[in-house]
């Protein structure tokens, strides 16, 4: 039977998904691959040779349509090679990275793009990176990988409604208006959008009420709502971040990362049961946590307070809170396991997707660990982390040459966007900046 998903169920899976999160506290990290720096070194030679065959063809700038594509084909290619050497994957994890998670990326770019002119490559590879989760939901849930009406609409908020939220340079009192008006409009109020982000926001909610009519998915619209509490719980935190201990911030990512990825589950299938929702709630925290580790030293910065910023200002060495979301990954991946849809192959791509981005983000914050855990961490890197953040400077230094890989991207095979729903008004006012 569906879930009801209210603000008290959201609180029940919080405090189950924290108690998963605890059972994590060991010593160890579990086991996993583990790499000779002999074979670091092969596979970065791999990743040179990738980088450089990318770079060739950018520098190509083709002029023609027909000659984009090749240069698409070509990129595609290289990448595949790339991932078979030096990731050490298998061709039917390769096939899902280039045949379905890249395509997807690539026609919400395109529809992105046609939506609205003016957005710009950050907030699109923002959206993208929601569309992964929830099209790499899909075949878990038993569907075909694709996007939808609802996986673009929902995908696209974030550039409108998240970084007006979060941005530094918007009152409280503004935040809090937006906010209560954003609500109203995700529980089907009519409310006329009163400058161009609502008009923005407003249609894109359209675009899922049309797949998903509220009075027959009433899940999907209680997710929309939960994920909105949860951020507004979420800007309360950093107005009052002094005031929490560890297990306030621990409850808060829970809620925010939890029902930012069930909604993901329900826009991606319509409904869900017991275990699917359970899974996608941890899946959720899974990736906050990650992001709150990627993020440490910005949000040090900013004054941003979360489990791993806190731990790094009170000059604490993050070694243990890495081993502890390292742990709860295989719980998360156990729960993942007990879902009967969706290959082995599939399910064991995901598993490393989510500890290349706890490894990779040890890799750039190194200064937090201790030296210790920095050279086991290492070891379960492909890659010596030394040349993980050679390589990061290298792709910052180049933003041009890549901001010329994404538009070439952009390019689609077929005229407009096919199957893909436009709006039927898109908003007319220039996105110079959404953050503003």
């Amino acid at each position: 039977m569906p879930q009801i998903y209210s603000w008290s169920w959201v609180e029940t899976q919080v405090a189950q998904t924290i108690e998963v999160w605890e059972s994590g506290t060991v010593h160890s990290a579990p086991n996993g691959a583990q790499y000779t720096r002999k074979q670091q070194q092969e596979r970065e030679k791999a990743y040179d040779q990738g980088l450089r065959a990318v770079e060739r063809e950018l520098k190509r700038a083709p002029r023609t349509k027909a000659d984009r594509i090749k240069t698409q084909d070509r990129i595609v290619a290289a990448f595949a090679r790339f991932s078979a050497t030096a990731l050490d994957l298998e061709a039917e994890t390769v096939h899902l990275l280039t045949d379905d998670f890249l395509p997807v990326g690539t026609r919400l770019a395109q529809w992105a793009r046609q939506f609205d002119p003016n957005l710009g490559m950050a907030d699109i590879i923002q959206a993208c990176r929601n569309a992964w989760t929830a099209c790499g939901l899909q075949p878990l849930l038993g569907d075909r990988m694709g996007i939808t009406p609802s996986v673009l609409g929902y995908s696209l908020l974030y550039p409108y409604s998240d970084n007006y939220l979060d941005s530094e340079d918007v009152s409280a009192e503004a935040k809090l208006r937006f906010s209560e008006r954003f609500r109203s409009r995700l529980r089907g109020e009519g409310l006329p959008a009163q400058d161009y982000r609502e008009a923005a926001l407003w249609t894109l909610v359209r675009l899922i009420e049309e797949q998903y009519p509220p009075a027959h998915y009433p899940q999907v619209f209680d997710c929309l709502l939960a994920i909105h509490r949860a951020q507004e719980e979420s800007l309360a935190q950093q107005r009052r971040c002094s005031h929490h201990d560890d297990a306030g911030l621990l409850r808060i990512c829970c809620a925010k990362g939890g029902t930012s990825v069930l909604a993901d589950a329900c826009l991606a299938h319509g409904w869900l049961n017991e275990e699917e929702s359970r899974f996608s709630f941890e899946w959720g925290v899974l990736l906050q946590l990650g992001d709150d580790l990627q993020d440490v030293r910005e949000d040090l910065r900013r004054g941003s307070v979360t489990l791993f910023s806190r731990a790094a200002l009170l000059g604490r060495p993050l070694d243990a809170l890495v081993i502890q979301l390292l742990n709860f990954s295989e719980k998360v991946g156990a729960r993942m396991d007990r879902l009967p849809n969706g290959s082995q192959g599939f399910k064991k791509l995901l598993r490393m997707s989510w500890r290349s981005l706890i490894i990779g983000a040890v890799a750039n914050s190194h200064e937090y660990f201790s030296p210790a855990f920095i050279e086991q961490a290492e070891s379960w890197s492909p890659f010596r982390f030394a040349f993980l953040r050679a390589r990061n400077q290298r792709l910052t230094s180049r933003q041009g040459l890549y901001a010329t890989l994404f538009e070439a991207f952009l390019e689609s095979r077929e005229s407009g966007c096919g199957e893909l729903p436009l709006p039927a008004a898109a908003p007319a006012c220039p996105t110079a900046n959404l953050d503003a």
